[in-house]
This record gives C-alpha cells, structure tokens and sequence, in this order.
C-alpha cells in the first residue's frame, strides 16, 4: 500500500502487521491460539489505499482470547479479534449473517493438524448447506425486516428522510440476507460491494434491480415505504414457493412421534380451565391446542413448517379436513361447557387419527405396567 504523508511517499504493506502478530503468537502463546486467518478486501482483491486488514484467530484455551487486540497503524485500522469454534460453527451453519469470514478467509497461523482439518470441515460445510434449514433461516431475517416496516407505518412524522433511510436500509439487509439464503449461499462482499451478486441471484424478485435503486436513491420517505413493502412481501411469496419445492410426501409415524404424548398435558390445562370457569387459561390454550396441532399435521404432510409470515392460516386447513372442532370459534366467555365438550371430542378425533396414521401412542394403566414396557423395549 502507497501512503503520502506530507512530501513524502512511502510503501505500507498490511501484511507485516499480520506477520508481526504470528510471530508473537508463535513465540508467546502457541498452545493458545488455533487459527489465525485473514478475510475482506485483501483476500478477495478489492482493497484500496484506505482498506484495512481483516483478520480474527480462533482461541485454543480461556488464555488465548488475550491476543485480541484494536489498534491503528499509519492511519490505518486494525481488529485482530477472537472467535470461538462454537460460534465459527455457527457461522458455518449459516445462522449468523457472516457466513463469508469463514467461507472465503486465508489461513495464516494454524497450531496442527487437527485445528487445519476442523477448520476444512466447517468450510466444507458452508459448500453443502442443507436448504430447508436455510429456509428457516430466511424467514426469520424476514420477520426482523418486519420491525422496521412497523416503525414506518407508526411513526407521526411521515416527512423524515432520515428516519425513512435508516428503516429502509435495515429492510435491505434483512431481505437481501433472506435472499441469498434462499438462493442456498451467502454474502460474498460487504454491503454497497455485493450488488452484482444479489443482481444475478437465480430466485428474487422480478422487480429486484428497481427496487435497490429506488431505496437508495429516493427522496421521498412514502416511495421508500412502498418499495420497502413490496419488496418485502415478493420475498416472502419467493420464501414460500421454494419451500414447497422441498415437500417429500406425508410422514406421520415420523414427524408425530411423540406428539401426542408431550401435548397430552395441554389437553388437561385446557379440560381443568373450562371445569372451573377460567376464562383466561381457556382463552389461551384453545387458540394455542388447536393453532400447534394444525401446525404438526401440516409438517407432517409436507415435512416442513408454515411459514409464519403469510398473511393467512392456511396451513389450519388440515385441522379443518380433519373435521376436528373448531375451538377458538367454541371459546366463549359466558359458557365454556361447548368448549369444554370440544376438547374431549378432539382428543378422541385426534387419537383416532394418529393411530389410524400407524403410530403407537406410549400410555399407561400404572407404574408396574410402564416397568414391563422397560423391560421389554431393553
């Protein structure tokens, strides 16, 4: 790197420093760092007279987070901060939004072996993602964009440009973070230097290039709010359409076992509630019995969950074929007895129905009874 200070040029190259820093390491503390690796700019060729040097370590003991270390050189910054393998793994596993640092980093400090081949196996598993996991994780970065929408719609003064970029800039890293796990794979540069990744992304929305431009270059703080909103909501539709890709035929004895046995306490809160009049427990556990058994028996057709950001229930519409009772409409502050009746007729439906689906619900007369099961299932 080239520097002028004054009159005088002279060449600086970031890399002694972190030559300086593997030094150290190995002379000092070389049982207590892992690995030492560099990512940004650098690695990938971008860097400019400005760039600083991104690089972290991953502690091998309690005693190596000491390394970490901020400091500026001639100007330029340096963050030389710790990892832990328990939070590299996340990274890997995509459910932190760097997924990058560990995907694309240049290894310059690695204590043995051992740590090399752990590190290739995370790598290794950010090639081969699993998509429906992912697919979670699109949605949740989406339900996070929905903050930010909330807080344009609510907010009284609808003329601060201020309050409207920093909102709209928030919906764009959460949707365009979305978008990338959608399309199975990660950021690849920081944000302002990855449009031309998110631009050729095989799934966004149609409208995906008008809509950056619009968000970044509009003045007016109502434009942001609808392009903010539309973009939003096509994600989502995108979101459900390659989820339903994933659907591999119902699985009930596989994806219900169990079920009944863990929310057989659910049914009893709620038959107790409606015997002795308490509204607030009935209101509570009629919508959530009702709303969780829809969701099961949707996973089990499909094999993965609703997402929760559509607008309507439609995954409710399998309780419904079902013929099961529809207890939310039964709640009634004035007479739980309804309610009361529906619950026992859906737990009977209910039974009915898993067993006819093949699955073995594990109940019991007694103790001595569940003590011979044990005995046989050794």
């Amino acid at each position: 790197m080239m520097k002028r200070n004054g009159d005088d040029i002279h060449m600086f190259n970031v890399f002694d420093v972190s030559s300086a820093i593997v030094e150290h390491i190995q002379q000092h503390c070389p049982d207590d760092i892992a690995i030492v690796a560099c990512y940004g700019s650098y690695v990938q060729g971008s860097a400019n007279p400005r760039s600083d040097l991104d690089f972290f370590f991953i502690p091998a003991s309690s005693d190596g987070y000491r390394a970490s270390i901020q400091f500026i050189i001639d100007g330029i910054s340096f963050d030389f901060w710790p990892i832990s393998w328990e939070r590299a793994e996340r990274m890997a596993s995509y459910e932190e939004s760097n997924t990058s640092i560990i995907a694309d980093c240049r290894l310059l400090y690695v204590r043995s072996d051992a740590d090399r081949d752990r590190f290739n196996q995370l790598q290794e598993k950010i090639m081969n993602p699993p998509g429906l996991k992912l697919l979670e994780r699109a949605e949740s970065e989406l339900q996070g964009a929905y903050v930010h929408l909330y807080k344009m719609r609510s907010t009284p003064d609808q003329n601060n440009l201020a309050f409207y970029r920093t909102e709209s800039q928030g919906i764009l890293t959460k949707v365009l973070y979305s978008l990338a796990l959608i399309n199975r794979t990660y950021l690849r540069k920081g944000w302002g230097k990855n449009t031309e990744q998110i631009l050729n992304f095989m799934i966004r929305p149609a409208r995906l290039e008008d809509y950056l431009h619009t968000l970044i270059h509009s003045k007016s703080c109502r434009e942001m709010q609808v392009n903010s909103e539309l973009l939003t909501q096509e994600t989502i539709e995108l979101l459900i359409r390659q989820q339903e890709s994933y659907t591999d035929g119902p699985s009930y004895t596989d994806r219900m076992h169990g079920f009944y046995e863990e929310f057989k306490g659910i049914f009893n809160k709620l038959t107790e509630a409606c015997e002795k009049n308490d509204m607030d427990t009935a209101y509570y556990w009629s919508t959530g019995l009702q709303d969780v058994i829809a969701k099961f028996l949707y996973y089990s057709e499909r094999g993965y969950w609703p997402v929760e950001l559509e607008v309507s229930l439609t995954y409710q519409v399998y309780y419904e074929n079902a013929g099961f009772p529809n207890l939310v409409a039964l709640f009634d502050p004035q007479n739980l007895l309804p309610l009361e009746q529906a619950v026992q007729r859906l737990e009977s439906m209910f039974v009915e129905v898993l067993t006819a689906k093949g699955l073995n619900i594990l109940q019991f007369n007694s103790v001595n009874q569940f003590r011979d099961f044990l005995r046989t299932r050794e």
